[in-house]
């Protein structure tokens, strides 16, 4: 249980409904901040404005997947009004006073460590990446039906990336009947390939493997669907960048050429929101039942 915590939940999309039903259950106190427009009341749970709340009291701090804009600005879906955090909010929090986000840029680290706070970024998380690219899979597969008129099965598939949302896609297609490429730079990864079965090729060599390419799918957050690789690839060719933006691709010399190229990050919270808030929610209780544990150990 999570009594006596108080946290603030800090604008976010659907998946943060989860998290709030899921703090709310464990008897947390929560200020719910971007979130006037929700129609739906969770028991414990307070909807306020961000200069309403006493954030001296705030054990926790919890931002939407994406962070902060780099300029402090929250994304608020069930809101009209800009909500924005600072290190003057931070600095009226306690030292214990943990923030939990997705992913980090320079700002949100920024203000941060001048505030002496702690920043949690849930996507470094392995737990959470595995568990994650599983509605990211399925969201895939929904592109890649959407916007093709040839089938899965037979298609050729290159896959850029075997991280943790790499292998799954591409074992995924692979259980599809596609014929699956995978590009990787790690030996390691190109022995992992080998053995999945699929075949392996080093990102040194990309522009010869796309050359047949029907999907390319990409999961590395650099650019490596550079213009010359994009020209390379079939004209039918359909690019979905799974990569954090800006993603991976030449987006402006694939439209010039003619190839449909679609960024698509953040596909948990649009195809699956309720169980990618489930994923969130578990993870986030875990670790902050953890930090209660240790504090009141430190006390005792």
């Amino acid at each position: 249980m999570l009594t006596g915590l108080q946290i603030a939940v800090i604008g976010g999309d659907a998946r943060q409904l989860e998290i709030i039903r899921k703090l709310t259950e464990l008897d947390a106190k929560l200020s719910l901040i971007g979130f006037e427009q929700l129609d739906h009341a969770f028991t414990g749970a307070a909807k306020e404005k961000i200069d309403e709340v006493d954030f001296s009291h705030i054990d926790h701090i919890i931002l939407p997947v994406a962070g902060t804009s780099l300029e402090g600005k929250v994304e608020t879906i069930f809101s009209n009004e800009k909500v924005y955090l600072n290190q003057e909010i931070l600095d009226q929090t306690p030292s214990h006073c943990t923030i939990y986000s997705g992913i980090s840029n320079d700002y949100l680290t920024e203000i941060t460590d001048k505030a002496n706070r702690k920043l949690v970024k849930l996507f470094e998380r392995d737990d959470v990446a595995i568990y994650n690219s599983i509605p990211t899979v399925e969201g895939t597969i929904m592109m890649a039906i959407q916007h093709t008129d040839f089938t899965i099965h037979g298609s050729e598939i290159t896959v850029l990336g075997l991280g943790r949302t790499g292998m799954s896609t591409a074992r995924t297609f692979q259980a599809l009947g596609a014929k699956v490429k995978v590009g990787a730079r790690q030996s390691a990864h190109i022995a992992r390939i080998t053995e999945m079965g699929m075949t392996p090729f080093h990102m040194d060599d990309i522009e010869k493997a796309v050359a047949n390419t029907d999907i390319c799918i990409n999961t590395i957050p650099h650019l490596v669907l550079t213009a010359s690789v994009i020209s390379k690839l079939p004209v039918h060719t359909l690019i979905i960048d799974l990569a954090s933006k800006p993603g991976g691709t030449d987006f402006r010399y694939a439209e010039k050429r003619g190839v449909k190229a679609l960024l698509a990050p953040g596909l948990p919270g649009i195809v699956a929101p309720k169980t990618a808030g489930q994923i969130l929610a578990n993870v986030l209780t875990q670790l902050i039942g953890e930090e209660l544990q240790t504090r009141k150990e430190q006390q005792s």
